[in-house]
C-alpha cells in the first residue's frame, strides 16, 4: 500500500494525501454479515450531547467480524474490504464447511491465502493459537484478554505487539504504546501485523472531508465567551497564561490520567509513562 499525493490544483488538493486501496479486491461486501449502523450524532437516550463534534457523515452499514474464530478450521481469504468503522482492512474468509467470517486483514493476508486456527498448526502469519504456543520475539495482534472473549487488543491498523517472555501461566507482551503487560498464556491471539500500516500517515486536507467522515468542526476555547470555557472571555489579549489547558468542564486537557482500573494493575509489569520519565 503506497501514498497518493494530488495534482495542486486548489490550496485544499495541494496537502490531501490518500490511499491507493490497491490491496482491496472487491466494492461490494457480503450482505449476511452486514447490519444497520444508526447514526447517533454523539447524542445519548436523552438527546445530551456526550460525545461532542459528531453529526452528519456519509451513511454506513456495520461489517460484523468474528473477533473469536472457532478452533481446528483452515480458512481461505476470499476479499480483501474495505470498512468504514475502523482503520485496519478486513477480509472475507471462508472454512472448510463453507461458512463465511469477517476477521482482521494482517499485512501478509491476500486473496486465495490459506491460514489456520488450532493447537497444532504451523507458526506462521496469520495462524491463530493460545499465547503459550508462540514463540518468544513473535509479532501478535487480535489479542484475547480473557480465553475465549475474542480478540479486544491490538486491532487498529500497522499495530502489533511483541511476545517478550512466558512465565507462571502467563506472557508478559509489549504493547503498541510501550507499556508491557501480563496475559493469561490461554488466551488467543493472531500472528503478524495489522495490514494498511500507512493508515496513520494520510492528510486529511479539507473541511469537507472531514465532515463526510461525520466529524463536526472543533473552535478552540480562546475564541469563546467565558461563560463557555475556561480559556475565554477577555478583550483579545492574553488568555490564561501559567495555566495548564483545560477542558470546557474545567478538567486538564494534557498530561491527565484517566485510568481507573485497580483490578488489572498487576498485569502492567511496566508503564507505558516510565520510559518517558527517564
Amino acid at each position: 500500500m503506497s501514498i497518493k499525493a494530488y495534482r495542486p490544483t486548489t490550496p485544499a488538493q495541494r496537502q490531501k494525501t490518500t490511499q491507493d486501496f490497491d490491496q482491496i479486491t472487491t466494492r461490494k461486501p457480503l450482505k449476511s454479515l452486514l447490519a444497520a449502523k444508526k447514526q447517533t450524532a454523539g447524542k445519548n437516550n436523552q438527546g445530551r450531547i456526550t460525545v461532542r463534534h459528531r453529526g452528519g457523515g456519509v451513511k454506513r452499514h456495520y461489517r460484523i467480524l468474528t473477533h473469536n474464530l472457532p478452533k481446528n478450521l483452515t480458512l481461505t481469504v476470499q476479499e480483501i474490504e474495505y470498512d468504514p468503522n475502523r482503520s485496519a482492512r478486513i477480509a472475507r474468509v471462508s472454512d472448510q464447511n463453507g461458512v463465511f467470517y469477517y476477521v482482521l486483514a494482517d499485512n501478509s493476508m491476500f486473496k486465495g491465502k490459506t491460514f489456520q486456527t488450532g493447537e497444532e498448526i504451523a507458526i506462521e502469519a496469520s495462524n491463530r493459537m493460545a499465547l503459550e504456543l508462540i514463540p518468544v520475539g513473535t509479532f501478535v495482534y487480535a489479542i484475547e484478554l480473557t480465553p475465549g472473549r475474542g480478540a479486544q487488543m491490538v486491532r487498529s491498523a500497522g499495530t502489533s505487539a511483541q511476545l517478550m517472555a512466558k512465565e507462571g501461566g502467563y506472557v508478559t507482551l509489549k504493547m503498541p504504546s510501550g507499556e508491557f503487560r501480563k496475559v493469561l498464556a490461554t488466551c488467543q491471539a493472531s500472528i503478524g501485523v495489522v495490514g494498511n500500516e500507512q493508515h496513520q500517515n494520510i492528510k486529511i486536507g479539507a473541511a469537507g472531508r472531514r465532515r463526510r467522515k461525520g466529524i463536526r468542526p472543533t473552535v478552540r476555547g480562546v475564541v469563546m465567551n467565558a461563560t463557555d470555557h475556561p480559556h475565554g472571555g477577555g478583550d483579545g489579549g492574553r488568555h490564561g497564561a501559567g495555566k495548564a489547558p483545560r477542558t470546557p468542564w474545567g478538567q486538564l486537557a494534557l498530561g491527565y490520567r484517566t485510568r481507573r482500573n485497580k483490578k488489572t494493575n498487576k498485569m502492567i509489569v511496566r508503564s507505558r509513562h516510565e520510559g518517558k520519565r527517564r
